[in-house]
């Protein structure tokens, strides 16, 4: 693992612009209706996380779909990957008509042993920024996994099934998934991660018994109920930890705490077996 320490601190540019389509498309993947999208709106700071797509060429894409390590993240010598977490902090919120720059940083190479193997995770920063300045600073933790093992069993999340207290929930909402809302998600960021939407793919070569639900759209789901039941604008932040895959078509649903007195509450969402997916914790802007 060595010769990956040269990669830490390598860093990348991607421009953007925050257009009045792309949000028009994110507003008809969530049902809502009636959202300002002339030029100059100001528009809820999570909705960036359908920009800055690699857009990879088609000759450099590896066989799971995603662009090929070794171009900007580095080549880790393990063959699948997924987001295991991420933390973020959003600054003002973008406008429509917006040009953006986002700024990437590889900021750790962490390698550890897991029970289902060598894992080696890779922070990276990203500081997005725009004609007012810094709009969002983000952490990813993505992590880098051994090939699937032909048991047949489903493949454990990166956070592990570590027993933790969970809070009573004071509300909860069913998740409904199907493939035509993977793939809708998957093509506003230009995902081509074959997990999300190659059924063959991900049984036979992941090791996964479904298509598996993307961590961004359950992240923005959970955000949107929360915001609902919250009654609040936007978020000031919040921290992703990927606990274990959500299979597409499997029931879910979609739980939260009410906001404490900074604002502050905990969302997740649960499998079909009760068991927690996702993790947020969060903090409403005032």
């Amino acid at each position: 693992m060595e010769d990956l320490a040269g990669w830490i601190g390598r860093a990348r540019e991607v421009e953007d612009e925050l257009t009045a389509p792309a949000m028009r498309r994110l507003a008809a993947l969530l049902d809502r209706e009636a959202v300002p999208l002339a030029r100059g709106e100001a528009v809820l700071p999570h909705w960036i996380a359908v920009l800055f797509d690699d857009a990879a060429p088609q000759s450099r894409l590896g066989p799971d779909g995603a662009a090929l390590k070794g171009e900007f993240l580095p080549p880790v010598p393990l063959p699948r990957r997924m987001l295991a977490g991420r933390r973020i902090r959003y600054a003002a919120p973008p406008r429509i008509g917006d040009a953006l720059v986002r700024r990437s940083e590889i900021a750790a190479i962490t390698p550890k042993q897991g029970r289902s193997g060598r894992l080696v995770f890779v922070t990276v920063r990203h500081t997005i920024r725009g004609p007012a300045g810094v709009v969002a600073v983000e952490e990813q933790d993505i992590v880098y996994r051994e090939a699937a093992t032909a048991s047949g069993g489903r493949p454990a999340g990166p956070g592990g099934d570590r027993a933790e207290p969970w809070p009573a929930a004071a509300w909860q909402e069913e998740f409904r998934t199907d493939p035509v809302l993977l793939f809708r998600y998957s093509a506003l960021g230009f995902n081509g991660h074959r997990i999300h939407y190659d059924l063959a793919y991900a049984r036979e070569i992941e090791g996964y018994p479904g298509l598996v639900v993307n961590g961004g759209l359950s992240t923005l789901m959970l955000i949107e109920a929360g915001l609902r039941r919250a009654g609040a604008a936007m978020l000031r932040r919040y921290a992703a930890r990927t606990l274990r895959p959500l299979i597409c078509g499997r029931p879910a649903r979609l739980l939260g705490t009410a906001p404490d007195a900074h604002g502050a509450a905990l969302l997740w969402v649960e499998d079909e077996s009760g068991a927690p997916a996702l993790r947020l914790e969060v903090e409403y802007a005032a």
